[in-house]
């Protein structure tokens, strides 16, 4: 049972066959803390459905109401792997490479779906039969397994600490190799009956973990072999990209050789030998027997520490605080970049309109000089239209007298010519009469004198052609 799950025995009226029913609280509201969200228990839900392998626990039917999601799965009634580990007397090398093989098997089949398990602990690895030689382990509990995705990158902070991977404790992305971690941590557990990493407190133990502060203890390792610690060592390392893989695991001298080595175990070992053996064995099993019952007494219901929960909402918290000062003094460079750019555009602008200023006031200073010239113009201009029109009103009174005395006198000539006309007509009767030739030259030479004289009184041109005409007309 967990915090937010309980899990009840249960059994299919139909074929009388017994489950396991494991009961997870829903989640009321995304406010709420309480129980667990849809999300979490469809991602469970689908994770079990993907998965069927001998050392997996098997789902077999899924039923909700309101309040609960119903999980049947398959029954696991042998317990806890370390709990029989601890109830036995001796326990050798070769044993726990076996059981070891199990779990690397399971591993091996959830790594090979690209599924982390995020949670592998003594608690979550059960034996489906205690009855037997070698039981059959069970990984069980996959409510923090996550399918790793290429490309999509994962963090959170979750598990029990001793177990946690350092990437999980500093928030960093996580993948398969957080499992194992872990099988590396159960791997010394399972040997020594002593937690590697377990401090006074759980920020010690945290401490610890990230600083990878472990040591194979001769009080606890003097019979282990090199290989064993070898096979530690190397899932014991920060640096994902060093820590052995699965497969490697799997391939690892101190598994293909033990398991090889059990089979041919000499049958005619000594007596000595066999008792130095169960003692080794049996002072392994009273230090994993004394872990499991302080690790039963110390664990909350729901098989992790409430308080690391807390202080991971606490670290998650820290982290988001973190990137939202990153953003924020990358938001204030940004901005502060941004202001000295319009500083500069402005400061540019101020210099492109200040010489534009100065431009304009030229240029309008040139059109008030040229206004001001124009205005000038235009007020001669019209002293000069005035002048012309007083000129023109003089001509035009002058010409009205000269009108006036030319009609004067075009009838006063034309009087005169009367008069001639008359005076010619009666001299041209007397003429013919006249025998004398020279009296008719001389009183011709006297009109035309007389006519002469008439017309140089007058200033007009075109009188006196008009005159010179009608003279000589009367003169032929």
């Amino acid at each position: 049972s967990g915090q937010f799950a309980i899990v009840k025995k249960c059994r299919e009226k139909s074929t009388g066959l017994e489950f396991a029913a494991k009961f997870i609280k829903k989640r009321q509201s995304r406010a709420s803390r309480r129980g667990v969200s849809r999300e979490e228990i469809e991602r469970e839900v689908s994770i079990l459905q993907q998965i069927l392998h001998a050392n997996i626990v098997k789902l077999h039917d899924i039923y909700e109401n309101k309040t609960d999601v119903v999980l049947i799965l398959e029954l696991v009634s042998g317990g806890e792997l370390f709990d029989f580990l601890a109830q036995k007397e001796s326990l050798s090398e070769e044993e726990a490479t076996r059981f070891i093989k199990q779990i690397l098997d399971g591993v091996n089949y959830l790594h090979s779906k690209k599924i982390a398990h995020f949670d592998l602990k003594p608690e979550n690895i059960m034996l489906l039969d205690k009855n037997i030689p070698i039981p059959h382990i069970k990984l069980i509990d996959f409510g923090l397994a996550h399918k790793i995705e290429d490309g999509v990158e994962f963090k959170n902070i979750f598990g029990t600490p001793e177990f946690v991977a350092p990437e999980i404790v500093n928030y960093e992305p996580l993948g398969l190799a957080a499992d194992m971690w872990s099988i590396g941590v159960i791997t010394y557990i399972l040997l020594s009956g002593a937690s590697p990493f377990l401090g006074e407190t759980k920020q010690e133990t945290l401490a610890n973990i990230t600083a990878v502060n472990y040591d194979f203890d001769e009080e606890f390792f003097s019979n282990t072999s090199d290989l064993a610690k070898d096979f530690i060592q190397k899932l014991l390392v920060k640096d994902t990209r060093k820590r052995l893989t699965i497969q490697e695991a799997l391939s690892h001298p101190w598994i293909t050789v033990r398991l090889n080595k059990e089979k041919d175990l000499l049958k005619d070992e000594t007596k000595v030998q066999e008792n130095k053996k169960v003692e080794n064995g049996q002072l392994k099993t009273k230090r994993l027997r004394e872990y499991t019952i302080k690790c039963h007494s110390s664990m909350p219901p729901n098989n992790t520490y409430i308080n690391f929960e807390r202080f991971a909402r606490i670290v998650e918290d820290i982290s988001r605080v973190e990137q939202g000062f990153s953003t924020l003094a990358a938001s204030h460079d940004s901005l502060q970049e941004d202001m000295d750019a319009l500083l500069s555009i402005y400061n540019e602008k101020e210099a492109w309109y200040k010489e534009e200023s100065e431009s304009v006031r030229h240029a309008l200073s040139q059109l008030k000089y040229e206004y001001r010239k124009m205005e000038s113009l235009k007020r001669h201009l019209h002293e000069d239209s005035e002048a012309v029109g007083a000129s023109l009103a003089g001509v035009c009174g002058k010409y009205a007298v000269l009108q006036s005395q030319y009609e004067s006198l075009r009838q006063e000539l034309s009087e005169e010519i009367k008069w001639i006309q008359d005076l010619m007509s009666s001299f041209q009767l007397e003429n013919e009469a006249c025998v004398n030739g020279n009296f008719h030259s001389v009183f011709n030479k006297d009109i035309n004198e007389s006519l002469m004289e008439l017309l140089n009184r007058s200033c007009c041109e075109e009188f006196l052609a008009g005159l010179n005409l009608d003279v000589t007309e009367s003169h032929q």
